[in-house]
């Protein structure tokens, strides 16, 4: 170890509206069919989460990171989520830093399903280069993040380490979330974090807008929260500042940033994390089931593009704002139509609203 219909009322996209609001993923809105029982079409998995347990050092560390990682691997089965593990079992010639390289290249050839990255375990930073402790060789920030860049699949890498904060800058790119325990390389001491995010990803208290799934945004929250209240409650001072980057600025957010789940703060280059992260879950809700895979990043995208534009809506007339926003709401409407047809039920006549 180195270490037509518009889908949901206008005025719940007023610049006071949570942002959840905008297109009806809580329970049934669009009439979406119930997911059928064998999870996502064909059975294929929704999504791949490879799981890496770091070198734990104490018999401590081994224990608590263990349960961490065994929430995950839970979490992730139930969501129907191909889960690769490495950290667990024979080290091997290889070692894991090898074998975290060749999963991540295994994933290459994949181009719409989600890929999750999680780190449990410890970091360490020399002023120059972060890594994360690795049975044998530890695996540098750079070398992480030269092993993504020919995935193009939606990624999203979680480090629960300490000085994690320093792999932000190098893994943040458009299309990616990341979400640190640390601020920067200098948090260097254990990081309980981990802990309250592993809890937190499919538990129902971080389910926020009550939509009956926890996204990454509301586990991060939730997670951060529980840290802080921690540190509070042993009366100490925190060493650990988890941040949040999905805009591809390298520049994260704290939880401080935000009012519920609408970031509501600059980050410090001026944007604003947690859109795209809100629309991660790893254990989805029914509607978020049966919608279909290759209309997804389509919906997604238009529901960014309602986000920003709400945002902005104080430098607008009231004429341009709706003037933008319908065309919007009218292709997620066309959208949901679609995942209609191709769940092969009826619409259900229930509310919609």
């Amino acid at each position: 170890m180195d270490v037509q219909a518009v889908p949901a009322p206008i005025d719940a996209f007023s610049a006071a509206a949570p942002p959840v609001a905008f297109c009806g993923r809580h329970s049934r809105s669009y009439g979406i069919a119930s997911a059928p029982e064998d999870g996502e079409a064909a059975g294929e998995p929704s999504a791949t989460l490879i799981l890496v347990m770091g070198e734990p050092g104490a018999d401590e560390y081994r224990t608590m990171f263990a349960e961490w990682a065994d929430r995950w691997r839970r979490a992730a089965e139930s969501g129907d989520v191909s889960v690769v593990e490495i950290g667990r079992g024979e080290v091997g010639e290889a070692g894991d830093r090898a074998r975290l390289s060749e999963a991540i290249a295994n994933e290459a050839d994949e181009e719409i399903r989600p890929l999750w990255i999680v780190l449990i375990g410890h970091g360490t930073f020399d002023g120059r280069e972060a890594k994360f402790n690795l049975r044998g060789p530890d695996v540098p920030a750079g070398e992480l993040a030269d092993s993504l860049e020919e995935i193009r699949r939606p990624v999203a890498v979680i480090n629960c380490a300490s000085s994690s904060g320093a792999f932000l800058e190098r893994l943040s790119a458009p299309g990616r979330v990341i979400v640190t325990a640390t601020r920067n390389g200098n948090e260097t001491n254990f990081s309980r974090f981990g802990d309250y995010l592993s809890q937190s990803i499919s538990g129902g208290d971080a389910d926020f807008d009550k939509d009956g799934q926890v996204s990454l945004l509301e586990a991060f929250l939730s997670a951060s929260r529980l840290t802080r209240e921690f540190y509070e409650s042993e009366d100490r001072i925190p060493t650990e500042h988890a941040l949040i980057d999905d805009d591809g600025d390298g520049a994260g957010t704290r939880a401080e940033a935000f009012e519920g789940i609408r970031p509501v703060r600059d980050s410090v280059t001026g944007a604003l994390d947690g859109y795209r992260a809100h629309q991660w879950q790893l254990v989805p809700g029914e509607v978020e089931r049966n919608f279909p895979v290759e209309l997804r990043a389509r919906r997604d995208e238009l529901e960014l593009e309602v986000f920003k534009l709400r945002d902005r809506k104080s430098e607008m007339s009231e004429a341009e704002y709706f003037g933008k926003l319908e065309p919007l709401l009218i292709e997620l409407a066309e959208l949901y139509e679609r995942a209609e047809e191709e769940s092969g039920e009826e619409r259900s006549p229930a509310g919609r609203g």
